[in-house]
């Protein structure tokens, strides 16, 4: 099997029984923020498109690139679609002129013709990416690899379950806006930033530990900041609390966990991967390429501005009424909201500042009111300060998911009152009616369920599962004093009491090992 590295979270996977393209990322995404990194463009991709089948992982713009989708990639390729809630991703492809899919049912083995196998496991959170993330495993001739890109299940047991894996690929680093764009002291951020960062790897060990593959690939990240105004995002200026350290820094942190099978994929690399080993040849030494960080990211930024420069000035749409396109758009999906609209339980702020830098034009989407009105000096519990030309394009182009374009644009700054709200995001990643409707459902289903299986950690005894989604505390469960941690996404919980630290709207069933009875937890509340 042979594993081409074609930038980011994609690889082109070649096989004697047909070629597989996963996740090309090349223009850049969110509002002009982030770029692939080391660069990709430069790639022959007229030759890389010509193949047999596609894979994109899930919606998020660093993985679905519909320009390049529509310009590079042949529309004769079948496309390998998860088993998603919605059909938005495949009206994607058909809107781009692909015809040809394979709907693969989840955690099910699918044999492609030649004897090549693949099988998707699809994740249907509200808060997997947008509205959806996925894994690929593939196996031809014995060989096995699992594409785990930026997914992140509960457990890897079934892919392990179907053999021996000689090539993990998954995500290392950050990709979110957390805590960059909160308006803290730059101690604060740094402090929280360092906590992120040790979390990201101690979940990438726990992944790997559980697969334990033959050869681990970083990949999935970092993106790279080339507007002069995100600069600082780079891990480049010596700041032990950036959440986007490189490939180079993975295998030096892999290293002291012991670990030795790390590979990194540049754009160009390529890795036979056999049953035996594997052999990778790379377009340019790989530490002399990270040593040289500095200086690709100034090329590309000079290279990338007059990209840069065009999108901005494509942003700004005066015409839009912004209070009241936003009070159209999202009173109808307010009304319709039970469980986001409780789990939110209050007012969140817009500050949009005008063209000229200075003007400010504030907007309440206010929760337990069901509208949308000029902000009235009220005590918010989220604000965001964005311009407002970002605000006007998102309005333009009826996009759906906010998160998945402002948000992880970083192009914004945030300030909250309490705890992270992810009800906060999954309203503002569900605005159409069919993804609203699919979240409610979740949630309703998800907080009526019950967890009657209890586990043993250290001194605690607490339900097996992770209130927030699921995973299994024997594997990602960390006890320390009377806090436990759940590593997957690092989410915290006060045992005595059950109370989530980390976000509102989950409790832990928990009591010690000593106690006559437990300590009742309480219905979740939302």
């Amino acid at each position: 099997m042979r594993v081409t590295g074609t930038g980011h979270a994609s690889m082109r996977i070649d096989t004697a029984a047909g070629s597989i393209l996963c996740d090309p990322w090349v223009n850049p995404a969110y509002f002009a923020s982030w770029f692939p990194f080391p660069d990709n463009s430069l790639l022959d991709w007229e030759t890389l498109g010509q193949v047999d089948y596609l894979y994109v992982s899930h919606l998020h713009r660093d993985h679905f690139d519909a320009k390049h989708l529509r310009d590079f990639i042949s529309k004769d390729a079948t496309v390998l679609l998860p088993e998603f809630p919605t059909s938005e991703m495949e009206d994607e492809f058909r809107a781009l002129g692909f015809t040809k899919f394979l709907r693969a049912p989840n955690e099910q083995v699918v044999e492609l013709p030649g004897g090549l196998k693949i099988m998707i496991q699809a994740l249907t959170s509200p808060t997997d990416g947008p509205i959806g993330d996925s894994s690929l495993w593939v196996e031809h001739d014995g060989v096995r690899l699992l594409n785990q890109n930026d997914a992140r299940p509960t457990d890897l047991s079934v892919f392990a379950e179907l053999g021996h894996v000689h090539a993990h690929l998954l995500q290392f680093s950050g990709a979110i806006w957390y805590p960059m764009v909160y308006e803290l002291p730059q101690a604060a951020k740094t402090a929280f930033g360092k906590q992120k960062r040790d979390r990201q790897f101690d979940r990438t060990w726990r992944y790997i530990d559980d697969l334990k593959a033959d050869h681990v690939f970083p990949i999935a990240g970092p993106p790279c900041f080339l507007d002069d105004e995100l600069w600082q995002f780079n891990d480049i200026h010596g700041d032990e609390g950036n959440i986007f350290p490189d490939q180079s820094v993975f295998l030096a942190e892999y290293a002291k966990v012991g670990g030795t099978n790390g590979i990194v994929l540049l754009p160009g690399s390529v890795a036979e991967v056999t049953t035996e080993g594997a052999s990778t040849t790379h377009p340019v030494p790989v530490e002399e390429f990270f040593a040289n960080k500095v200086a690709h990211l100034e090329e590309m930024r000079e290279r990338k501005r007059p990209v840069i420069e065009a999108e901005k000035a494509s942003w700004r749409h005066p015409e839009v009424d912004v209070l009241g396109e936003m009070k159209r758009r999202i009173e109808p999906l307010l009304d319709e909201s039970i469980y986001l609209a409780k789990g939110v339980g209050g007012p969140v702020r817009f500050d949009l500042v005008g063209y000229d830098g200075e003007s400010v034009e504030s907007i309440v989407v206010d929760f337990p009111g069901k509208e949308v009105r000029p902000y009235a000096d009220e005590k918010v519990r989220y604000r965001f300060r964005t311009e407002r030309s970002l605000i006007e394009h998102l309005l333009f182009i009826d996009e759906v998911d906010w998160v998945n374009s402002l948000f992880l644009s970083c192009r914004f700054s945030a300030a909250r009152i309490g705890q992270y709200n992810e009800f906060v995001y999954a309203f503002f990643k569900c605005l159409s009616e069919e993804r609203l409707q699919y979240a409610e459902g979740w949630y309703d289903e998800h907080e009526r369920s019950t967890d009657a299986e209890d586990i043993t950690l250290g001194d605690w005894v607490v339900q097996r599962r992770c209130p927030h989604l699921k995973a299994d505390l024997t594997r990602f469960g960390i006890v320390d004093g009377d806090q436990l941690t759940c590593q997957l996404h690092g989410w915290r919980f006060d045992l005595p009491s059950g109370r989530c630290l980390t976000s509102v709207g989950h409790k832990v069933r928990a009591h010690r090992v000593d106690a006559e009875t437990p300590a009742p937890a309480g219905e979740a509340v939302i």
